[in-house]
């Protein structure tokens, strides 16, 4: 006999009929609930009385309870703290090892002061470059030209030429760009300029135009028939954007960001000049708070936050303007007016809290950006300043034509739709800005180590533990009377 085995049903089913089962299996729930509630049967659910009032020793029954909930909360307390310590002397062996390894390769490297190699980059431009071009935000330009960069190329004499160009015109009104640039051109010749991403912009090829042109009638200063021009300013004045504008292509590195440019780069823009971009002008620390807040220079080394930088820059503004522009109500401090931004921009920590600093970062953001306009109007000339003489500003004049100067920045300006100055803001300035150039001015930067951020951790967790055991607790073994 042979016996056949049958094979076992499957229990694949079709989703339809999956589906259809769930929802029969729910509605029968469903109605037997409503029936029980109907009927009025109801699970209670249970309920802790306690130790009731009639039983006898009840406070010595809670105080044991009390108790063993303290000691087993203190056990879990210990061991956590026991695998915390654990886990950090794990992890100190790991970087112990890592860094055994690494010792010989740490050796060979060197570390470099940000701040001093960019000064020395600074004056090798200065060295290598025939004629300087110190770029001025022309929101700013009394505040971005640095007197002590303008020394030294005019010590000299006639073998450097010193250029001041006013990057940024579409940013100001008119009348005071024109206000400014008379100012300008009696101490140094200056040529206006818009920098831009827009290759097709007729006002970019009419200023490339322009400055081709003069820096051409400059190349008798060359000793090689190539016109060298190195490009100068303190951070975020254009110094890349311009060499960008003038080469129509990206070609160094050019943003919001501060300190993109950290070594010198030479660009050919034509057979007969190279321009040479340089890192920015390291700031005096002698300059005062008023004049580093524009530039957000504190708060990019951490010296300062930036509600406090930014509390500093509402005081330099016109209140009313400032209302305007951000679409605030009436403020009585720096405190209030970033609240306010904060809200009406969304910036919100936990519990829809305005988030102050964000909105101070964003705020430092606008002004060193190139997005908000305002001004500052011109000082009344006494004379020229310190480091000028009358026989320097006549030898920086020499040889040029004053006049096609003139008439190419006047092109320029037509060119250029500059802003309203009722919707801009009045800034006042608090004059020149003071740099260093000499690496041995510059002060050593504390380079922080991993030691110091362990002692750092351990003296915070030393505190915790302290104030942990400072704490007061209640002891359930004290009997009141």
């Amino acid at each position: 006999y042979f016996f056949l085995e049958l094979k076992k049903a499957s229990k694949r089913l079709s989703c339809a009929k999956r589906f259809k089962i769930l929802k029969k299996v729910r509605e029968h729930h469903r109605k037997v609930r409503k029936e029980a509630k109907k009927s009025g049967i109801r699970r209670k659910a249970k309920k802790d009385i306690g130790v009731p009032n009639s039983a006898p020793f009840k406070e010595e029954v809670l105080r044991e309870a009390e108790q063993k909930k303290q000691e087993l909360e203190e056990l879990r307390e210990k061991n956590r703290l026991a695998k915390q310590k654990e886990r950090a002397e794990k992890r100190k062996q790991e970087t112990d090892g890592t860094a055994a390894d690494a010792e010989p390769k740490s050796k060979k490297a060197k570390k470099v002061d940000t701040k001093k190699f960019r000064c020395s980059e600074l004056n090798k431009v200065i060295e290598a470059a025939d004629v300087i071009v110190e770029v001025l935000d022309a929101r700013d330009p009394l505040g971005c030209r640095c007197p002590q960069l303008e020394e030294a190329v005019l010590k000299h004499g006639g073998k450097k030429r010193l250029l001041l160009v006013l990057n940024k015109i579409d940013l100001v009104p008119k009348d005071n760009l024109e206000k400014w640039l008379e100012y300008l051109q009696v101490e140094c010749p200056t040529l206006v300029f818009k920098s831009t991403t827009c290759l097709q912009d007729r006002t970019v090829v009419c200023v490339k135009h322009s400055f081709l042109i003069w820096v051409s009638r400059e190349s008798s200063l060359a000793n090689d028939g190539m016109l060298k021009v190195g490009v100068v300013g303190f951070p975020n004045v254009g110094k890349s954007s311009i060499i960008n504008s003038l080469k129509g292509i990206r070609v160094c590195c050019a943003g919001v960001q501060r300190g993109m440019t950290r070594c010198m780069q030479e660009v050919h823009i034509s057979k007969k000049v190279k321009m040479i971009d340089s890192p920015a002008i390291v700031a005096a620390p002698s300059n005062s708070g008023e004049k580093l807040a524009l530039r957000s220079l504190r708060v990019e080394e951490e010296e300062e936050s930036p509600a406090e930088a930014a509390r500093v820059l509402l005081k330099q503004c016109t209140q009313e303007h400032i209302m305007l522009q951000y679409n605030v109500p009436d403020y009585r401090n720096s405190l209030e007016f970033l609240t306010f931004l904060a809200k009406k921009r969304g910036y919100l920590q936990k519990g829809a809290l305005p988030n102050v600093e964000q909105a101070a970062a964003v705020f430092l953001g606008d002004w060193t950006g190139a997005k908000l306009s305002y001004y500052n109007k011109t000082p009344e000339r006494r004379g020229l300043p310190p480091h000028l003489t009358n026989a320097m500003v006549t030898e920086m004049h020499r040889g040029l034509n004053m006049g096609r100067i003139h008439m190419a920045n006047e092109q320029i300006i037509k060119r250029v739709r500059c802003p309203n100055q009722a919707f801009s803001i009045c800034f006042s300035s608090k004059g020149l800005t003071a740099g260093l150039l000499r690496v041995s001015e510059i002060p050593e930067e504390k380079v922080v180590t991993e030691e110091d951020i362990s002692e750092q951790t351990q003296d915070m967790e030393g505190t915790k533990e302290a104030q942990r055991n400072n704490d007061d607790a209640y002891d359930f073994s004290t009997d009141f009377v």
